[in-house]
């Protein structure tokens, strides 16, 4: 298999996105990531020194990852191969890394090896790309949406650098679409669109830092536009059927944990306000509403607690409610819970409890049941004095009487009540009833 001498086919012009047409030809014309392309930074330093090295870029859909790393092997003079976790396995990978060895040896160019969406290359996959990047016959630019940290197996992470990409900003995508507009080769300059700054300035929220999107929903909107006269009069109403998706959202990706987390913390952190917009970004990204309400559950029980027991009885009721009502209707059940424990007193003491027992039992390892908490289901159970000395606590006024409850060499104080909330109330009665040895 000659990798290098296969040529993808390149459909004409104008069947091709805008998206693609508009990729960048030059470094000069690639729009964000200073961070790394400025003077100085990494990937600008590394391309004027010409000394390439491996690395994976991650970063969000729409970041620059592909047009970036065909501008670095354009840089450096390099052969360029794109790799598919789809269509390639370990054979295709062997095959380049193989072709590449070949060609140095015979004095010609390097290779530049791209894998995009990196993490989905399973790790026999993976391991096959190890030799070739740790002897420099390519140099590998993987590119993924998600962290390289889990998606990426040790051995390989650990000879590559991680770039990370940002969103594009708004002034930066607004320069993407205003270049397109006025490109009367690879972009809409023919068409003669009038189109005011501040629908631009929609476009690019809309596209929450995505070039690929807000390119998709320019092209899309010019297309609805109407004609008047010569020109296109772009408005605020095509671009809003033009988008498809307001806020883009992965939900197999970074975007579901990072927003499942700054929701949990808004609870945690009683800002109801913040725990709502969470809520909401992630009900119109398409998240699983049943998700978010098992996530209401962990947080009701972990960050709430018995400083307001109903706090779970409400969760559970919301995950129920949603599964009866489903959407829209259901979403109010999942708001009010949100609500409920935003501002709800908080206390993790049922957490803490369970992991301070946990580790006593590690570090002692299991004691025998106490004889007088065993239960004496026979005769010769009794005999062997299993249930002797019990304390029926039903048989004393206060429905409580002091015994050891725990075996002999554990002592406790695995949970401490806040002293917020219900847990107030806890407390006091622990301290009356133990006389200060529980509750404290």
């Amino acid at each position: 298999m000659d990798l290098f001498s296969q040529k993808s086919e390149v459909p004409p012009k104008d069947h091709q996105p805008l998206s693609y047409r508009m990729r960048p030809r030059t470094l000069e014309e690639f729009v964000g990531q200073k961070h790394l392309l400025a003077p100085g930074r990494p990937i600008r330093k590394m391309l004027e020194e010409k000394k390439p090295f491996s690395f994976i870029l991650w970063g969000p859909p729409g970041s620059g990852k592909t047009a970036l790393a065909h501008l670095i092997a354009k840089a450096i003079g390099a052969d360029f191969i794109q790799g598919n976790a789809v269509l390639w396995g370990v054979k295709e990978i062997r095959d380049a890394i193989l072709e590449a060895q070949r060609r140095l040896k015979q004095g010609a160019k390097r290779t530049v090896l791209f894998i995009d969406e990196i993490h989905r290359f399973n790790r026999p996959q993976q391991e096959a790309l190890l030799l070739g990047v740790e002897d420099g016959s390519v140099v590998l630019i993987g590119a993924t949406t998600q962290n390289p940290s889990f998606g990426i197996i040790g051995p390989l992470l650990s000879r590559l650098r991680v770039f990370e990409l940002k969103p594009l900003g708004e002034e930066e995508l607004l320069e993407v679409l205003r270049r397109a507009l006025y490109d009367r080769e690879r972009g809409l300059g023919g068409e003669e669109v009038e189109v005011s700054e501040d629908v631009l300035k929609t476009i690019a929220k809309l596209s929450a830092g995505d070039a690929r999107t807000a390119l998709n929903v320019l092209e899309l909107a010019v297309f609805l536009a109407p004609r008047e006269g010569k020109k296109k009069v772009l408005g605020l109403r095509e671009v809003l059927e033009a988008s498809q998706s307001r806020f883009p959202y992965d939900r197999y990706g970074d975007d579901r944990y990072e927003l499942i987390s700054a929701f949990q913390k808004s609870i945690r952190g009683s800002d109801p306000d913040a725990a709502i917009y969470w809520l909401v970004r992630m009900l119109e990204g398409g998240e699983d509403p049943l998700y978010i309400a098992r996530r209401l559950i962990v947080t009701a029980a972990e960050d709430v607690g018995l400083a307001d027991p109903m706090g779970l009885v409400v969760a559970v009721a919301a995950l129920l409610a949603f599964q009866h009502l489903g959407q829209p209707e259901g979403e109010l059940a999942l708001a009010e819970a949100t609500l409920y424990l935003a501002t709800a007193p908080k206390s993790n003491s049922a957490l803490m409890a369970l992991e301070r027992a946990r580790e006593d039992l590690k570090e002692k390892g299991p004691f025998e049941v106490p004889l007088h908490l065993r239960k004496a289901s026979t005769s010769l159970m009794r005999q062997w004095g299993y249930g002797k000395g019990y304390l029926y606590p039903h048989d004393h006024p206060e429905g409580f009487v002091e015994q050891d409850y725990l075996p002999e060499g554990v002592k406790g104080g695995y949970y401490s009540p806040t002293g917020r909330g219900y847990e107030k109330e806890i407390k006091e009665r622990l301290l009356k009833w133990w006389k200060g040895k529980r509750g404290g």
